[in-house]
């Protein structure tokens, strides 16, 4: 079960790389080349958005099937389990919030750059133009 987090993780990765690679600044000459592969790599990025909603529900569902361990029912080992087991649902639960802002994040960057080069083009031809 740990095969999909670790393709969440990547995909979550990916998306913080292409983030930073399309909001440094300098990189003007590569600007049109990662625009461009963001937007092609967005569609396919979509698919995070149900995976995690899936894997949401997973935790979700392993919460509510939990065996419940208070301090003095259990044994220490099987305290132990059930804290780490928390803490793991916890991770994940990061890792899918984090998913998701950053694709929320890479979509909206791309749309505003795009449409800043859309702007200054237009610009360009209104200067030549005159």
């Amino acid at each position: 079960m740990a095969l999909e987090w670790v393709v969440l993780g990547y995909a979550a990765g990916a998306e913080a790389i292409m983030l930073l690679l399309l909001t440094v600044p300098g990189l003007e000459g590569l600007r049109k080349g990662l625009i461009a592969v963001t937007r092609n790599l967005l569609k396919p990025f979509m698919s995070v958005v149900p995976f995690c909603l899936f894997l949401l529900m997973d935790i979700y569902w392993k919460y509510e099937t939990r065996p419940s361990c208070d301090d003095e029912s259990c044994a220490p080992s099987e305290y132990l389990r059930h804290q780490k087991s928390i803490m793991k649902s916890q991770r994940n639960a990061l890792l899918i919030a984090a998913a998701l802002i950053l694709y929320w994040l890479l979509y909206s960057v791309t749309s505003l750059v795009v449409k800043i080069e859309q702007l200054n083009q237009r610009l360009d031809r209104l200067k030549n133009r005159d």
